[in-house]
């Protein structure tokens, strides 16, 4: 009976270690698109530190496109189909109406550090994760952006009122302001832009620097904006709420306490390199460009004003869309 109860011990401790084992090592799915570029290098960067701070115990297993399409990654996230995705909140504004604050053209030329932080707060808002918590996502970091320019392949703006009849793909906040004017919001996949401006779809895309280096824009571009000034898209990182809570308290750790870290990488990565490769590049294809001046850039910022209070009018039922506004404005004007 010593021999066998031994045996038993033994077998039970070598379950338990097996187990233990299968429990410490953790891989999640993370959905993102396109290929890795500037605007993955936050995720990346992430995915990067949690390996090394778990001794690899904790992996994120990147996708580019091989688990969902852009466009349903928030989709995905609720029914647990990966635990960790990238989207952009114009993509659905009906679907996370609150994060969409922050894509107003507040009318200011931020650092890209200072959207981090900015994005990072508004992420806080009871209001904000009450909204995502509907698609069981935690909204785990941003992906600030700078502003956004336009790259066209029309002939040239001469004035604002040349933006009356273009088709431009662009997020809410800019195409709210340049709709004002008469242009149109062409909605294009993002892997289809060049084409869609090659065959005339588009008339022009609206984008960061990253984006336009991305979909070779500026290679059929005429000219560019340079201080259109009217803000950007907002492209957080979430995770499933559910797969969050069952991390083990070791990898939870690894996990929240690499964002800032990972966020700083990425901001200096997109300063140093992305932003001064596409004036390069702007250069070397001979892009016209188009810089607005103080009396264009004052009705811009008219008609931004009346964009933010249509924003504030069209949620007011759905939450407190004046205190997530005045919240998110005051962070702007710091």
């Amino acid at each position: 009976m010593t021999g066998l109860k031994t045996t038993l011990i033994a077998s039970a401790a070598l379950v338990g270690m097996v187990a233990a084992e299968v429990h410490a090592a953790t891989e999640w799915n993370v959905s993102l698109w396109g290929k890795r570029r500037a605007f993955t290098e936050n995720v990346e960067k992430l995915a990067e530190l949690v390996d090394a701070k778990t001794n690899g115990e904790f992996k994120l297993k990147i996708s580019y496109g091989g688990l969902s399409k852009s466009r349903e990654n928030l989709d995905g996230i609720a029914i647990g189909a990966f635990e960790m995705a990238q989207f952009c909140s114009f993509y659905h504004t009906d679907k996370n109406p609150t994060i969409t604050v922050t894509e107003l053209p507040f009318s200011k030329d931020v650092s890209l550090a200072r959207v981090s932080e900015i994005y990072t707060e508004v992420f806080k808002h009871p209001v904000v994760k009450k909204d995502l918590a509907r698609w069981n996502a935690t909204l785990l970091m941003p992906t600030p952006l700078p502003q956004y320019n336009i790259v066209s392949k029309t002939d040239g703006l001469q004035s604002l009122e040349d933006f009356d009849g273009l088709r431009v793909r662009g997020p809410g906040g800019i195409m709210g302001v340049l709709g004002k004017l008469g242009a149109v919001k062409t909605g294009v996949p993002f892997s289809e832009v060049r084409q869609s401006m090659d065959s005339g779809v588009i008339d022009a895309a609206s984008f960061a620097p990253h984006a336009h280096l991305a979909t070779g824009s500026y290679k059929v571009g005429k000219w560019a904006t340079t201080n259109l000034n009217l803000g950007s898209a907002n492209c957080p990182v979430v995770v499933n709420t559910d797969a969050l809570d069952m991390l083990s308290p070791e990898h939870k750790a690894a996990l929240l306490g690499s964002v800032d870290e990972a966020l700083a990488y990425y901001v200096e990565n997109y300063d140093q390199n992305t932003t001064a490769k596409f004036e390069a590049a702007k250069k070397e294809v001979g892009l016209n460009e188009i810089t607005f001046t103080a009396d264009q850039t004052k009705k811009l910022n008219e008609l931004s004003e009346s964009v933010r209070q249509e924003w504030v009018k069209k949620y007011a039922g759905k939450f407190d869309s004046q205190e997530l506004f005045d919240y998110t404005a005051n962070l702007f004007a710091k």
